[in-house]
């Protein structure tokens, strides 16, 4: 069977400028908070990704769906433009201790054949890092996520992000996000999402220096997430980052969140979203040429 390669989710340029829509819980807590009637319905989940996926995937070089609130809808509807790739979320969210994702494992409803069949290049796990648990639990997750991907042919990509430990209150953002890297990085993945240190935030040189290190602990192409991230700023850590080795992103809030919860949802995704979406391709593309 023929393996995918990273072009498929790429831009022409090299870069990747993925969107993402796997949120599940957090979006509805989004829409909560942006004053949406609750409880907030599955439908208006996804509705909105779905019509995220048709006005935006066309300047996407990639979109990531969850098997949740869109994947089957999108195929069904044929929501996602001929020029982009689809990514398919393969984890399974577990609640607990008051947020929506406290831990993680490998969905084993997601059918990668299936996934395949329906046009999909490539899935997803997200893998929460805590000093305090197992590494070796991790590892082996991750194993047999790329196993599940490469056995299809699909691409795979990781996307550690760092916790608190259960245990004790001492936890350094920065130190952990290089910690989570070196022990991640080079697990056989095809691809690996990472925060943007310093939360994008800061001097423009402590910011690359971060990156750098990052860089430095990671064996595979890498890409940014804008959670976390000011979207006013993530045009800016896309850049450093890509200055720092990275190339590119795949990150949804900074391009969709502030239409969340207002009327007339298309327009605000055409005439809000879209530009931002847009120019962060054309700082990919830039970053790319550079090199």
């Amino acid at each position: 069977m023929e393996k995918y390669t990273l072009k498929e989710i790429a831009r022409p340029s090299g870069g990747f400028a993925m969107l993402a829509v796997d949120q599940r819980e957090a979006m509805r807590l989004m829409f909560a908070a942006a004053g949406a009637a609750t409880p907030v319905a599955d439908a208006v989940l996804t509705d909105f990704k779905l019509n995220a996926a048709r006005i935006l995937s066309p300047y996407a070089s990639a979109i990531l769906v969850d098997r949740q609130f869109c994947y089957p809808q999108v195929v069904e509807q044929k929501a996602i433009a001929d020029s982009c790739a689809m990514i398919v979320a393969a984890d399974q969210f577990i609640p607990g201790n008051g947020i929506p994702v406290d831990s993680v494992t490998l969905d084993d409803a997601i059918d990668a054949q299936a996934v395949r069949q329906h046009g999909g290049k490539a899935l997803k796990l997200l893998v929460l890092w805590r000093s305090d648990e197992d590494p070796q639990q991790r590892l082996a997750m991750v194993k047999a996520f790329n196993e599940k991907c490469h056995a299809q042919g699909l691409l795979s990509i990781i996307e550690p992000v760092v916790r608190p430990p259960r245990r004790g209150d001492k936890f350094d953002r920065e130190q952990a996000i290089i910690a989570a890297a070196k022990e991640l990085g080079d697990s056989g993945a095809d691809l690996y999402k990472v925060e943007m240190p310093l939360s994008g935030r800061g001097d423009a040189q402590a910011l690359l220096s971060a990156s750098q290190k990052l860089h430095d602990q990671i064996n595979m192409p890498w890409v940014i997430l804008s959670s976390g991230v000011d979207e006013k700023l993530f045009p800016r850590a896309v850049r450093i980052a890509m200055s720092a080795g990275a190339s590119g992103f795949l990150a949804g809030r900074a391009v969709w969140s502030s239409v969340i919860g207002l009327p007339d949802t298309d327009m605000m995704l055409r005439d809000v979203a879209l530009p931002k979406l847009r120019r962060l391709g054309e700082v990919v593309d830039d970053m790319m040429a550079r090199r």
